[in-house]
């Protein structure tokens, strides 16, 4: 019974995601994530405006000490905010040369002695690593192996069963930055959703991608809240490790995209097991019909 053995393949997963996060491999890439800042709400947004396929951002030196990579010449920096922290009054919460200016009459403790606070923010300079060139920065393998068959083309023929409309992009027109697949809604006239990957030489791991993004254009469509982005993208790979298995594709890669959203708690696949077969189940059976 397919459903049973769908249960199997994701306790299967579950117990990859522990190995994968125990790994060397793994820790070295989280030691490598923890030095990059996280942003505000704010910057994001302002990052995403300069640069929408920004991955990872930092300063200039920033990259230089931390990273062993350097920005290339010519690359314009993307602008955000940086706090400006200070000694500050306890009473009007200025620096002290503001606070000199002010009609502000505090003068229990004199300037040298109030503590450091958050007086301002000043326009600042960072560049996303695609603008940078030097030490590679540690890459999980994530990808899918294997025999995959006629899988792409199969994948590309259900995409109006499935109500998605689909382009396979060669790699030198590619415009979503690191991303291998992206899933957007065309226009509220065109209501299917576009999935878009980019073409690569190992079809095992372009036949992953496509499920991974069919997955979305099937759950999370109509979705836009990023406090469930992980949970996504648990969700996708899941179905994309799934269905790659029952063509006999290695997949065990899967474990360590999950590692990567899902640090806490590899329980979430399983809590959300329900979705994650339907959608699973569904291509299978729309593939199965275009043999």
């Amino acid at each position: 019974e397919m459903n049973s053995t769908i249960e199997q393949w994701i306790d299967d997963l579950v117990a990859g995601v522990d190995d994968a996060q125990a790994s060397a491999e793994f820790q070295e890439w989280l030691d490598v994530q923890s030095r990059f800042h996280d942003y505000s709400y704010r910057n994001t947004l302002l990052i995403k405006r300069q640069c929408p396929e920004a991955t990872r951002v930092a300063g200039y030196r920033t990259w230089q000490e931390e990273f062993d990579r350097h920005v290339k010449e010519g690359e314009s920096a993307i602008w955000i905010w940086a706090p400006i922290i200070a000694k500050q009054c306890p009473e009007c919460e200025n620096s002290p040369s503001y606070h000199e200016d002010s009609d502000c009459e505090y003068d229990e403790t004199p300037p040298e002695e109030w503590s450091e606070g958050l007086v301002g923010f000043k326009p600042a300079p960072v560049f996303d690593v695609s603008q940078t060139e030097g030490e590679p920065l540690p890459d999980l393998a994530t990808e899918a192996t294997g025999d995959a068959g006629d899988l792409v083309e199969q994948l590309t023929g259900a995409a109006d069963d499935l109500g998605v409309t689909v382009r396979i992009v060669p790699a030198e027109e590619w415009t979503h930055g690191e991303a291998k697949g992206i899933c957007e809604q065309l226009s509220l006239v065109d209501v299917q959703p576009l999935v878009e990957v980019r073409d690569r030489e190992n079809e095992a791991d372009l036949a992953r991608t496509l499920i991974h993004e069919y997955a979305h254009a099937l759950l999370h469509f109509d979705v836009d809240d990023d406090t469930e982005r992980a949970k996504r993208e648990v969700e996708a790979e899941a179905v994309a490790y799934v269905v790659g298995r029952y063509w006999g594709l290695d997949t065990s890669g899967s474990a360590f995209y999950l590692a990567a959203w899902e640090s806490d708690d590899p329980e979430v696949v399983r809590e959300r097991l329900g979705r994650i077969s339907r959608t699973a189940e569904e291509l299978i059976d729309v593939l199965d019909d275009e043999f």
